[in-house]
Protein backbone atom coordinates (compact mmCIF):
# COMPACT_ATOMS: atom_id res chain seq x y z
CA UNK A 1 0.00 0.00 0.00
CA UNK A 2 1.14 3.85 -0.92
CA UNK A 3 1.67 6.58 1.43
CA UNK A 4 2.02 4.20 4.09
CA UNK A 5 2.88 5.91 7.75
CA UNK A 6 4.04 4.04 10.72
CA UNK A 7 4.70 4.18 14.60
CA UNK A 8 3.26 6.41 16.88
CA UNK A 9 5.30 9.13 17.23
CA UNK A 10 5.25 9.55 13.27
CA UNK A 11 1.46 9.21 12.74
CA UNK A 12 1.04 12.05 15.58
CA UNK A 13 3.05 13.92 13.71
CA UNK A 14 1.71 13.47 10.36
CA UNK A 15 -2.22 14.40 12.27
CA UNK A 16 -0.68 17.73 13.95
CA UNK A 17 0.77 18.55 10.76
CA UNK A 18 -2.80 18.08 9.10
CA UNK A 19 -1.79 15.96 6.54
CA UNK A 20 -4.68 14.40 4.58
CA UNK A 21 -4.97 10.91 6.90
CA UNK A 22 -6.77 8.04 4.62
CA UNK A 23 -7.28 5.52 6.77
CA UNK A 24 -5.55 4.98 10.53
CA UNK A 25 -6.18 1.75 12.39
CA UNK A 26 -4.87 1.28 15.70
CA UNK A 27 -4.35 -2.26 16.98
CA UNK A 28 -7.45 -3.79 19.39
CA UNK A 29 -6.89 -3.27 22.87
CA UNK A 30 -3.94 -1.41 22.14
CA UNK A 31 -3.09 0.54 25.71
CA UNK A 32 -0.48 2.66 27.09
CA UNK A 33 -0.11 6.46 27.59
CA UNK A 34 1.30 6.99 24.20
CA UNK A 35 -1.69 5.58 22.70
CA UNK A 36 -3.55 7.30 24.71
CA UNK A 37 -2.27 10.78 23.34
CA UNK A 38 -2.39 10.14 19.93
CA UNK A 39 -6.27 8.74 20.12
CA UNK A 40 -6.94 12.22 22.04
CA UNK A 41 -4.93 13.93 19.25
CA UNK A 42 -7.51 12.29 16.65
CA UNK A 43 -10.27 13.74 18.77
CA UNK A 44 -9.44 16.65 18.65
CA UNK A 45 -8.04 16.86 15.09
CA UNK A 46 -11.02 14.85 13.70
CA UNK A 47 -9.16 12.04 12.47
CA UNK A 48 -11.11 8.72 12.77
CA UNK A 49 -9.19 5.60 13.79
CA UNK A 50 -10.53 1.97 12.94
CA UNK A 51 -9.39 -0.39 15.98
CA UNK A 52 -8.55 -3.89 13.88
CA UNK A 53 -6.13 -6.99 14.82
CA UNK A 54 -2.83 -6.90 14.55
CA UNK A 55 -2.52 -8.87 11.44
CA UNK A 56 -3.66 -6.57 9.42
CA UNK A 57 -1.37 -4.19 10.59
CA UNK A 58 1.07 -6.64 9.85
CA UNK A 59 -0.16 -7.20 6.33
CA UNK A 60 0.14 -3.62 5.80
CA UNK A 61 3.91 -2.88 6.75
CA UNK A 62 6.49 -5.13 7.60
CA UNK A 63 7.92 -2.29 9.56
CA UNK A 64 7.80 -1.79 13.52
CA UNK A 65 4.46 -0.44 13.51
CA UNK A 66 4.09 -0.40 17.63
CA UNK A 67 0.11 -0.73 17.03
CA UNK A 68 -0.53 2.00 14.35
CA UNK A 69 -0.09 2.34 10.79
CA UNK A 70 -1.80 5.61 8.61
CA UNK A 71 -2.45 6.02 4.78
CA UNK A 72 -2.31 9.36 3.50
CA UNK A 73 -4.00 10.99 0.88
CA UNK A 74 -2.38 10.68 -2.42
CA UNK A 75 -3.69 13.88 -3.83
CA UNK A 76 -4.12 17.21 -2.34
CA UNK A 77 -7.78 18.33 -1.74
CA UNK A 78 -9.16 21.59 -2.55
CA UNK A 79 -12.11 23.02 -1.38
CA UNK A 80 -15.29 23.73 -2.65
CA UNK A 81 -14.43 27.51 -3.22
CA UNK A 82 -11.54 26.58 -5.09
CA UNK A 83 -13.14 24.45 -7.62
CA UNK A 84 -15.57 27.23 -8.33
CA UNK A 85 -12.64 29.86 -8.44
CA UNK A 86 -11.03 28.04 -11.30
CA UNK A 87 -13.78 28.10 -13.29
CA UNK A 88 -12.64 29.74 -16.52
CA UNK A 89 -15.16 32.91 -17.40
CA UNK A 90 -15.79 31.36 -20.69
CA UNK A 91 -17.14 28.09 -19.39
CA UNK A 92 -20.06 26.48 -17.99
CA UNK A 93 -19.39 24.85 -14.39
CA UNK A 94 -19.60 21.63 -14.53
CA UNK A 95 -18.80 19.12 -11.34
CA UNK A 96 -19.48 15.19 -10.35
CA UNK A 97 -20.79 14.52 -7.07
CA UNK A 98 -20.06 11.43 -5.16
CA UNK A 99 -22.66 9.90 -3.33
CA UNK A 100 -22.03 6.67 -1.78
CA UNK A 101 -19.39 5.16 -4.47
CA UNK A 102 -17.30 2.97 -2.65
CA UNK A 103 -15.40 1.31 -4.94
CA UNK A 104 -12.36 2.49 -5.61
CA UNK A 105 -12.09 1.29 -9.80
CA UNK A 106 -15.48 3.02 -10.45
CA UNK A 107 -14.44 5.98 -8.59
CA UNK A 108 -11.60 6.35 -10.79
CA UNK A 109 -12.58 5.79 -13.77
CA UNK A 110 -15.54 8.10 -13.11
CA UNK A 111 -12.90 10.58 -12.47
CA UNK A 112 -11.46 9.96 -15.79
CA UNK A 113 -14.26 10.13 -17.99
CA UNK A 114 -14.84 13.66 -16.08
CA UNK A 115 -11.47 14.93 -16.64
CA UNK A 116 -12.31 13.87 -20.73
CA UNK A 117 -15.76 15.58 -20.57
CA UNK A 118 -14.17 18.91 -18.71
CA UNK A 119 -15.68 19.07 -15.63
CA UNK A 120 -14.00 21.47 -13.41
CA UNK A 121 -14.33 19.37 -9.88
CA UNK A 122 -15.56 16.53 -8.45
CA UNK A 123 -16.89 16.66 -4.79
CA UNK A 124 -16.81 13.44 -2.46
CA UNK A 125 -17.60 13.03 0.85
CA UNK A 126 -15.47 11.87 4.31
CA UNK A 127 -17.52 9.14 4.67
CA UNK A 128 -18.65 6.27 2.70
CA UNK A 129 -16.49 6.98 -0.30
CA UNK A 130 -14.14 5.37 -1.47
CA UNK A 131 -10.45 6.29 -1.09
CA UNK A 132 -8.44 8.36 -3.08
CA UNK A 133 -5.32 6.12 -3.71
CA UNK A 134 -2.64 4.88 -5.43
CA UNK A 135 -5.41 2.33 -7.18
CA UNK A 136 -8.00 5.13 -7.85
CA UNK A 137 -5.06 6.91 -9.60
CA UNK A 138 -4.43 4.29 -12.05
CA UNK A 139 -7.81 3.95 -12.45
CA UNK A 140 -8.50 7.22 -13.26
CA UNK A 141 -5.19 6.84 -15.93
CA UNK A 142 -3.59 9.90 -13.80
CA UNK A 143 -6.89 11.81 -14.20
CA UNK A 144 -7.06 12.37 -10.56
CA UNK A 145 -4.16 13.98 -10.44
CA UNK A 146 -4.98 16.79 -12.92
CA UNK A 147 -8.81 16.88 -11.68
CA UNK A 148 -9.48 19.26 -8.47
CA UNK A 149 -11.19 16.62 -5.64
CA UNK A 150 -13.37 18.49 -2.88
CA UNK A 151 -14.21 16.55 0.18
CA UNK A 152 -17.16 17.45 2.38
CA UNK A 153 -18.81 16.58 5.14
CA UNK A 154 -22.26 16.59 4.00
CA UNK A 155 -23.57 16.07 0.49
CA UNK A 156 -26.95 17.86 1.15
CA UNK A 157 -25.35 20.88 2.38
CA UNK A 158 -22.92 21.50 -0.20
CA UNK A 159 -25.72 20.93 -3.38
CA UNK A 160 -27.63 23.53 -1.24
CA UNK A 161 -24.68 25.10 -1.29
CA UNK A 162 -23.98 25.08 -5.21
CA UNK A 163 -27.89 25.96 -5.97
CA UNK A 164 -27.29 28.91 -3.95
CA UNK A 165 -24.14 29.89 -6.49
CA UNK A 166 -26.92 29.02 -9.67
CA UNK A 167 -25.97 25.32 -10.34
CA UNK A 168 -28.82 22.77 -11.77
CA UNK A 169 -28.65 19.70 -9.14
CA UNK A 170 -28.90 16.79 -11.63
CA UNK A 171 -29.23 12.86 -10.03
CA UNK A 172 -28.43 10.03 -12.73
CA UNK A 173 -31.14 7.16 -11.21
CA UNK A 174 -32.86 4.83 -13.64
CA UNK A 175 -35.94 5.22 -11.31
CA UNK A 176 -37.16 8.42 -13.46
CA UNK A 177 -39.16 8.58 -16.55
CA UNK A 178 -37.54 11.45 -17.48
CA UNK A 179 -34.40 10.85 -20.19
CA UNK A 180 -31.23 12.58 -19.73
CA UNK A 181 -31.98 13.74 -23.37
CA UNK A 182 -34.38 15.58 -22.16
CA UNK A 183 -32.33 18.01 -19.69
CA UNK A 184 -30.81 21.52 -20.56
CA UNK A 185 -26.82 21.21 -19.77
CA UNK A 186 -26.46 24.55 -20.63
CA UNK A 187 -26.50 25.96 -17.69
CA UNK A 188 -23.85 25.41 -14.58
CA UNK A 189 -24.79 21.19 -13.35
CA UNK A 190 -23.59 19.24 -10.58
CA UNK A 191 -24.37 15.92 -11.67
CA UNK A 192 -24.84 13.14 -9.00
CA UNK A 193 -23.67 9.79 -9.61
CA UNK A 194 -24.81 6.97 -6.18
CA UNK A 195 -23.65 3.76 -4.64
CA UNK A 196 -23.06 1.13 -6.90
CA UNK A 197 -25.79 -1.05 -5.17
CA UNK A 198 -28.35 1.32 -3.95
CA UNK A 199 -27.67 4.34 -6.20
CA UNK A 200 -28.54 8.01 -4.95
CA UNK A 201 -29.70 8.25 -1.29
CA UNK A 202 -33.35 9.61 -0.89
CA UNK A 203 -32.20 12.37 1.65
CA UNK A 204 -29.90 13.72 -1.68
CA UNK A 205 -32.27 12.50 -4.23
CA UNK A 206 -34.69 15.32 -2.95
CA UNK A 207 -32.81 18.42 -3.45
CA UNK A 208 -31.90 17.26 -6.88
CA UNK A 209 -33.55 19.54 -9.37
CA UNK A 210 -33.54 16.88 -11.85
CA UNK A 211 -33.60 12.90 -12.03
CA UNK A 212 -32.29 11.46 -15.15
CA UNK A 213 -32.34 8.39 -16.42
CA UNK A 214 -30.56 6.70 -19.31
CA UNK A 215 -32.71 4.57 -22.21
CA UNK A 216 -31.94 1.00 -21.79
CA UNK A 217 -32.98 -1.28 -24.63
CA UNK A 218 -31.43 -4.75 -23.31
CA UNK A 219 -32.39 -6.87 -20.46
CA UNK A 220 -30.34 -5.69 -17.93
CA UNK A 221 -31.73 -2.95 -15.33
CA UNK A 222 -28.89 -0.56 -14.93
CA UNK A 223 -25.54 0.27 -16.08
CA UNK A 224 -22.48 0.42 -13.98
CA UNK A 225 -22.33 3.30 -12.15
CA UNK A 226 -19.07 4.52 -13.70
CA UNK A 227 -20.34 3.72 -17.14
CA UNK A 228 -23.51 5.98 -16.37
CA UNK A 229 -21.73 8.92 -15.71
CA UNK A 230 -19.75 8.72 -18.43
CA UNK A 231 -23.37 8.59 -20.65
CA UNK A 232 -24.47 11.25 -18.71
CA UNK A 233 -21.41 13.39 -18.98
CA UNK A 234 -21.23 13.24 -22.85
CA UNK A 235 -24.45 14.58 -23.50
CA UNK A 236 -23.35 17.35 -21.32
CA UNK A 237 -20.40 17.62 -23.73
CA UNK A 238 -22.62 17.24 -26.82
CA UNK A 239 -24.80 19.61 -25.84
CA UNK A 240 -22.03 22.30 -24.74
CA UNK A 241 -20.43 21.84 -28.58
CA UNK A 242 -23.19 21.23 -30.03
Amino acid sequence: MDNIIFGIRPVAEAVEAGKEIEQLYIRKGAEGQLMQELKELCMRHKVRYQEVPVEKLNRLTRGNHQGVVAQTAAIAYVGLQDILDRVPEDETPLVVVFDGVTDVRNFGAIARSAECAGAHGLITPLKNSAPVNAEAIRSSAGALTAIPVCRVGSIRSTLRLLQGEGFQVVAATEKSRKLLYDADFRRPTALVMGAEDTGISKEVLKLCDEQLAIPLIGHIESLNVSAAAAVMLFEVVRQRIG
